[in-house]
Parts: structure tokens; sequence; C-alpha cells
């Protein structure tokens, strides 16, 4: 493919149609522009990804912590409230 489109582009350059070489060229970089600018999103998409999974993490660390915090304050007060009573 690619020596197609080189064989092209002399043609044009060759053929002295200086004006369609010009058009052939803003082609090729609006392709690319656009390439880059498809690449730069899923590279967005894929760190979005990462990020909701890392959060989910810790916030499920976070959830496990507070249980367990939530057990302790239970036997604490269990506790507290039984040697209150003897």
């Amino acid at each position: 493919m690619p020596r197609f489109f080189h064989a092209f582009r002399k043609r044009l350059l060759r053929g002295n149609r200086l004006t369609r070489y010009l058009v052939y060229a803003l082609g090729e970089i609006v392709l690319v522009v656009i390439g880059i600018l498809i690449a730069l999103e899923v590279n967005n998409r894929n760190s979005e990804a990462k990020m909701r999974r890392s959060e989910t993490q810790y916030l499920n660390e976070i959830a496990k912590s507070l249980r367990s915090d939530l057990k302790d304050v239970h036997f604490n007060i269990r506790f507290n409230e039984d040697r209150l009573r003897s």
C-alpha cells in the first residue's frame, strides 16, 4: 500500500500538478492528526478505567476497615457495659 501512495505522489509532482499534490499532502496530514487524536482518546479511556479500578479497590479497603472498626466498637461497648454491671 505505501508503494502505491509513493508512486501516486511522484506522479502528481512529475505532472506539474502542484494543487493536487497539496490536496494530497493535506489529506495525509489530516489522517495523521486523526490517528493521533484516536490514540489519545484510547489512552485517556484506559487511564480512566485504571483510575476507576484503583478507586474501587480503595473504597473496598475503606469499607472493610470501617466494618472491622465497627466490630471493635461494638465489642468495646459490650465489654464496658459488662464491667459496669459487675
